[in-house]
């Protein structure tokens, strides 16, 4: 007999948005899935690379445009989800496009949020929920946050997630990648599979 009973674990959705699914960016989101998974949390694992999706806003929000079976089923992810966590490289200073695409279709006004209808403030619908980014870099991670001033992280930590509610929302940097050898790039999955253990 099939057991009914609901699952009450924690659940983790961990979102590969590197374009190359052979990444190291993959690789340390593999190792974070692996610590949650290991520890008992139920676990999702979305490589953006492998959803087939428009990623350009072509009317901004004026007209939403319809969600692709793929994106809707991102997005239940993001609603079921307890823990987001984001693995990314920073190029030019930010994200890449694929995952810029992605947070425009699918963290919609009236869904991740919505503006109250007089005054400034708004509702945050993903309270509750926590994040983490785990941000891979050529350049050492010093010179990007105290020359670069972090725009990257900046624009996700502050004006996509923490605007929509999750909270709190942790930051890792990885770097830098250029020149890294082998020892430290195990060094670098091991810390992603101890945060994984932790749903940190």
């Amino acid at each position: 007999m099939k057991d009914k009973t609901p699952d009450k674990r924690k659940h983790v959705l961990v979102i590969d948005g590197h374009p190359d699914n052979k990444s190291l960016c993959t690789s340390l989101a593999g190792s974070y899935v692996k610590g949650a998974g290991n520890s008992g949390y139920r676990c999702a694992f979305v490589h953006l690379s492998d959803l087939d999706f428009d990623p350009v806003l072509h009317k901004g929000y004026r007209v939403i445009q319809e969600l692709e079976p793929d994106l809707l089923m991102l997005q239940e992810e993001i609603m079921k989800a307890d823990h987001v966590v984001m693995v990314y490289p920073v190029w030019w200073a930010t994200f890449p496009a694929l995952l810029k695409g992605m947070i425009d279709r699918v963290f919609l006004p009236g869904v991740m949020f919505s503006f109250h209808k007089n005054g400034f403030l708004w509702e945050k619908y993903m309270k509750g929920k926590s994040a983490r980014l785990i941000v891979t870099m050529d350049s050492p991670p010093f010179y990007y946050r105290f020359f670069v001033r972090k725009p990257g992280d900046n624009a996700l930590k502050k004006g996509v997630l923490k605007f929509s509610g999750f909270r709190p929302v942790r930051v890792t940097h990885l770097g830098s990648v250029k020149g890294s050898d082998l020892t430290r790039r195990r060094k670098w999955l091991k810390k992603c599979e101890r945060m994984g253990m932790k749903m940190k």
